[in-house]
């Protein structure tokens, strides 16, 4: 009789918070974002369990200077609606920044997560900053970037 192989799962507690540091500077808003979600799930890692939150927490500088191509400048449009008649609230991509630099990435990564509680403690283990300047410095954080492919490349 042949033994079969057991599958892996991590168990919460036995993963280690890893802080990662990424340089958004001249980085596209989508590429960015798909990646950076993917480590905030925890996919990068051998011990990745789907049903808990094996990822790291990442660190984002420079949000400020994040690109879009095309036209998404004045075309892309971020809707919200209170519920209420005439509730609708819409604003372009330009508008959104000018108001929070921080926003559209946030929200783009959001998108990408998990629409449960699970997302929501992933999400909570992302900080954007606009600028280079972070108070994280204590964590001692790992400056990435992300290859062609979406590899981690560390330094």
């Amino acid at each position: 009789m042949i033994a079969a192989q057991k599958t892996y799962m991590a168990r919460p507690g036995q993963v280690e918070d890893r802080w990662l540091l990424v340089d958004a500077r001249g980085q596209t808003l989508g590429r960015l974002a798909v990646n950076i979600a993917r480590v905030l799930r925890g996919k990068h890692r051998p011990e990745f369990t789907p049903h808990l939150v094996t990822g790291d927490h990442v660190i984002v500088v420079n949000a400020a200077e994040i690109v879009v191509t095309g036209g998404k400048l004045t075309k892309k449009q971020y809707d919200r609606y209170s519920g209420y008649p005439g509730g609708r609230r819409v604003r372009t991509y330009a508008q959104a920044v000018e108001r929070d630099p921080t926003f559209p990435l946030r929200h783009a990564v959001r998108g990408m997560l998990q629409h449960n509680t699970l997302g929501a403690e992933m999400l909570r283990r992302l900080r954007i900053y606009a600028g280079a300047e972070h108070r994280h410095e204590a964590q001692q954080p790992i400056p990435i970037s992300f290859g062609p492919l979406g590899e981690i490349i560390r330094g």
